[in-house]
């Protein structure tokens, strides 16, 4: 798996304009000192002590200009909620984005298509774009939901929706290595929305939606910065804990008899109450096939051996919805049938 954490390795920027300043200082000192040493009277006297004061000029820079650097990275700006507009101002200039959540609330109706504009422009400029969310079929995400209770929030609908526009984005761009999104299983506990080596942070609170309570805007340097960058990498790289957005989309099956195989295919799916269902897309097979896969979250694993069975009466209607609340709403009629293990 491509690792893309190897941002914070080597010298700044800031280090590396230090040292070219303050080179550069040194230089014209030595050259103005020279030029003294090979003069005389009043401009070899002037010579000599502006290339002096240049010299201190230049130590001073290089010594206190790092202090000053570690001094503002370690300044915490707090804001009073988090400010949708003015991050996606920010995205299509970055060079970075990396966004971790449950979900977000800037493919939300109102700035949904800004902030897939802004993408598509980051992306144009070469930035590497890294999306993370909370997978709606985990448990987490039902706890959320009922933590949210009161306010009506249905925490796997919103995820759902996010994650169809940008299976939606996706196809529109194409392969593009440097646009990621992926959905973790695991117990949410920090937000985090970076651009470039800028950041907002926050919590989640009980009872509460992220987005209205206090923000921390960090540099990515600072100590806080990098606890929630080692956050990002741990659950990015997790192969049991994420699953790609691909493999969100679509489950690779293989229809056949136990003698050969009749269709290999990458079929529309969900999860419901830990069964699987997959949609055949009006072409059914006989049911009398099996279905070979692996599950979502067994990555290199050897497909498993499935029945298709044919939902029943009470199964069909929830199941449906969930199709449409994952890929919107059908055009026809789905074929639907459950995969259970022989």
């Amino acid at each position: 798996m491509r690792r893309t954490g190897g941002w914070r390795s080597g010298r700044t920027p800031r280090q590396r304009r230090a040292f070219v300043v303050g080179g550069g200082l040194l230089a014209t000192a030595v050259v103005m000192l020279l030029a003294a040493w090979r003069s005389g009277g009043f401009l070899s006297d002037l010579l000599l002590n502006l290339g002096a004061s240049v010299v201190l000029a230049a130590i001073s820079y290089v010594i206190f200009d790092p202090l000053f650097e570690e001094s503002r990275k370690a300044r915490v700006q707090e804001h009073l909620s988090f400010d949708q507009e003015a991050f996606v101002a920010r995205l299509g200039r970055c060079r970075r984005v990396r966004v971790l959540d449950t979900w977000t609330i800037l493919l939300d109706d109102q700035h949904r298509r800004a902030t897939l504009d802004a993408i598509e422009a980051a992306l144009r400029n070469g930035a590497e774009v890294q999306l993370l969310l909370l997978d709606p079929d985990c448990t987490a995400a039902q706890q959320r939901s009922e933590e949210l209770e009161r306010q009506g929030v249905d925490v796997p609908g919103h995820i759902r929706a996010n994650l169809r526009h940008l299976m939606a984005l996706r196809k529109k761009i194409g392969e593009n290595e440097r646009f990621e999104v992926r959905v973790y299983d695991a117990s949410p506990s920090i937000q985090l929305y970076q651009w470039d080596g800028r950041s907002l942070i926050s919590f989640f609170p009980v009872g509460k939606l992220s987005f209205n309570v206090p923000q921390l805007e960090v540099d990515m340097g600072s100590p806080l910065g990098g606890f929630v960058h080692a956050r990002f990498e741990e659950l990015w790289d997790h192969d049991q804990a994420t699953v790609p957005l691909e493999r969100y989309d679509r489950l690779a099956v293989t229809l056949g008899t136990e003698n050969s195989d009749y269709l290999r295919a990458e079929m529309a799916y969900v999860e419901v109450d830990g069964e699987h269902y997959i949609d055949c897309e009006r072409s059914r097979p006989n049911l009398s096939l099996t279905a070979r896969a692996p599950l979502p979250r067994t990555p290199g694993s050897t497909p498993r051996v499935f029945t298709l069975i044919e939902p029943t009466d009470e199964e069909r209607d929830p199941v449906a919805r969930r199709f449409d609340e994952k890929y919107g709403p059908a055009r026809g009629e789905r074929a639907i049938l459950r995969l259970t293990p022989r």
